[in-house]
């Protein structure tokens, strides 16, 4: 597949269990030419399936709009439950620039999907992230405060929460969406050897930078269920300046108070590799290394 601009998205779609619907929605991508779907993974606890998608941007922009379609039509967001917090049949659509592309490219994609999809499916967008309309819009936990269920009566204040594309209230069964242009972005959880969520919860109060953490990060206690351990989610909005090795150290050391360790950590999705190469770099004390030493970077 020959490509000059690549742009990537990540959406979530608020369905992690039945496994038919999420093959149905996925293969609103499978069907596009120009377009690789490159990841999927549906979550169980959470009830949430975070797709990886890249594809040149015209391409790629009607995959989405069909692949919105496809959610709304499935997905009835008033027999939702899950552990993560959603507001929408697709919660978030991030675009985020890879190759020959700028943040002003995944931007004006982001838009053009927003507004086709509102008047195609009527449902309701806010602009977040780098496409934000209003500074309060920026951050995703602002615009999801309240949650499907709180989201209608949040908006019938219309000054701060008028959508950007689509009606002025929840789509019925879809909820609302947020969607915009943002860096690359780390989906890193790390499993604690305790049940107690109320430890992950203080030790992701530690690190996320809303109570004082770091500046590029977004953290949660989650439990799950089936392993009946409890997990500090994360999301590393900008690695280049809150390292994976730095976070996951801090974690640790919060997490040695209340005589919790570290039982392992995951990637959701897919993860740049120098993200990778950082932390190797830092365990293994590497001096001067340079990503040009990566052998499959040289082929």
């Amino acid at each position: 597949m020959a490509m000059n601009r690549i742009i990537e998205c990540v959406p979530n779609f608020s369905e992690g269990r039945d496994l038919e619907k999420i093959e149905k929605i996925m293969d609103c991508f499978r069907a596009k030419e120009n377009v690789k779907l490159l990841d999927y993974s549906p979550d169980k606890d959470h009830n949430r399936c975070v797709v990886t998608v890249v594809g040149e941007p015209e391409a790629l922009r009607d995959a989405v709009i069909s692949a919105i379609g496809k959610a709304i039509e499935l997905i009835d967001m008033t027999k939702h439950e899950g552990q993560h917090p959603r507001m929408g049949a697709v919660d978030v659509i991030p675009f985020i620039p890879v190759k020959n592309a700028t943040i002003e490219d995944a931007d004006k994609i982001a838009k053009e999907v927003a507004k086709e999809a509102a008047e195609r499916f009527g449902q309701p967008f806010f602009l977040y992230e780098k496409s934000a309309s209003a500074p309060h819009r920026e951050n995703l936990a602002n615009v999801r405060k309240g949650q499907f269920e709180g989201m209608k009566e949040k908006m019938l204040d219309q000054d701060m929460w008028k959508p950007d594309f689509g009606p002025d209230t929840i789509h019925p069964t879809g909820g609302v969406t947020a969607i915009g242009a943002r860096m690359p972005l780390v989906a890193y959880n790390i499993n604690l050897d305790t049940p107690n969520l109320e430890i992950a919860d203080k030790i992701a109060k530690q690190v996320r930078h809303i109570s004082g953490g770091f500046r590029y990060v977004k953290a949660m206690g989650v439990m799950l269920e089936d392993r009946n351990v409890a997990q500090v989610s994360m999301n590393l909005t900008d690695y280049t300046k809150s390292a994976v090795y730095r976070v996951f150290e801090t974690v640790k050391m919060e997490a040695k108070r209340y005589g919790v360790n570290v039982i392992g950590s995951e990637i959701v999705g897919l993860v740049p590799m120098q993200a990778l190469v950082d932390s190797a770099e830092y365990y293994l004390q590497i001096e001067n290394f340079s990503m040009d030493q990566v052998l499959e970077t040289r082929i």
